[in-house]
């Protein structure tokens, strides 16, 4: 156990976001993008497996799961030191596991660069919010920061649903019930059905997988609640087409077009853009529902929908490319940076970085 807690006190002391313990290689850490080698001897098969028997160890957590299917994600706590979310994989016949490192508190929603217009959010008593982004982008980071203001400010029953559970929250104003896949509750849609018959106000949901789980939350958010979900989505447009596609059939999908027009009230998509002072930059699109992009999606012309996010800065919202080039202009990402993750290349070199 000593050998594992060696290289956890290592990541949390070096700010890494990642550990990887795959066999072939030596242990590695990922720090603001970078992987740095903690070591050069290379993982055996049976190093591998033993560090991995150690972190099932250290969670309490019986490992006949992980042997039968192959994969497993889970997450577990050393205390006066951090919040560790793993998942455990076989890789060319040998057990290896990434270890995402999660502090104990909600981090500071400025320290993070989540825009105020994220946080106002937290007013909404009702309908559904979606953070989308590639793995790895935030997502969670600002769920829980959304999540710990309304427990700041608000008297109301919040119901977490993870897999696994990353940040943990401390009943404040609010009542925080926080439930765990495979741990707490089956799977993500039995768990929101019963969700349902919990007197929830708020509802966070780790990700929106499968159809009866997005017709299950676009029904929730139309009745008085307010969901909060993630995505693997790259933007918002991207977003809508693809809970729209989870259903087959042009009928079905007109009915969930015009049920997502009234239930999704806001779309937050982020990504991290690496930074001149060698960190990571938060960038974000940020897209209310109008009756302008209602009438999008119900038409299903969501290619006009990055044209009315552009245009619609009096509504609070921010278009990813703005969003970039702010970060530019600010000095915090290099001119190539912002052209290289723009959307629209021609725009960023031609407006979007001039005066840098």
């Amino acid at each position: 156990m000593a050998e594992l807690l060696s290289y956890l006190e290592r990541a949390v002391k070096d700010g890494a976001s990642d550990l990887f313990f795959v066999a072939g290689g030596p242990v590695s850490e990922k720090l603001d993008n970078r992987l740095v080698r903690l070591g050069e001897e290379r993982l055996s098969t049976e190093a591998s497996e033993d560090l991995i028997q150690e972190i099932y160890a250290q969670a309490g957590r019986d490992m006949e799961n992980f042997r039968r299917i192959g994969d497993d994600d889970f997450s577990f706590s050393v205390k006066h030191l951090a919040r560790f979310r793993v998942n455990a994989y076989r890789q060319r016949g040998s057990m290896a596991a990434v270890v995402r490192v999660v502090s104990f508190d909600i981090p500071d929603w400025q320290s993070m660069g989540i825009p105020p217009q994220v946080m106002e959010l937290s007013k909404l008593t009702h309908g559904m919010i979606l953070v989308t982004g590639r793995a790895g982008s935030g997502k969670s980071t600002t769920q829980a920061c959304l999540v710990d203001r309304i427990n700041q400010t608000r008297e109301c029953h919040i119901i977490s649903l993870e897999d696994p559970i990353e940040y943990l929250h401390r009943n404040q104003k609010s009542i925080v019930s926080q439930r765990e896949i495979a741990i707490d509750t089956e799977d993500y849609h039995s768990a929101l059905r019963a969700c349902l018959r919990q007197a929830p106000d708020v509802i966070l949901l780790g990700e929106l997988r499968d159809q009866e789980t997005i017709h299950t939350a676009m029904t929730a958010a139309e009745t008085g609640h307010l969901l909060i979900a993630t995505l693997h989505t790259r933007d918002a447009a991207s977003t809508i087409e693809r809970i729209v596609d989870t259903f087959s059939g042009t009928t079905q999908q007109e009915q969930v077009r015009a049920q997502l027009s009234m239930a999704l009230k806001t779309v937050i998509s982020q990504q991290l853009l690496p930074g001149t002072d060698g960190n990571l930059m938060p960038a974000f699109e940020i897209m209310h529902m109008t009756t302008g992009i209602q009438g999008l999606i119900r038409s299903g012309k969501l290619e006009q929908i990055d044209n009315q996010i552009s245009s619609g800065t009096n509504e609070g919202m921010i278009s990813m490319d703005r969003s970039i080039a702010a970060l530019c202009k600010a000095g915090k990402i290099t001119a190539e940076t912002a052209v290289a993750f723009a959307k629209n290349k021609d725009w960023m070199s031609r407006t979007g970085v001039a005066g840098r």
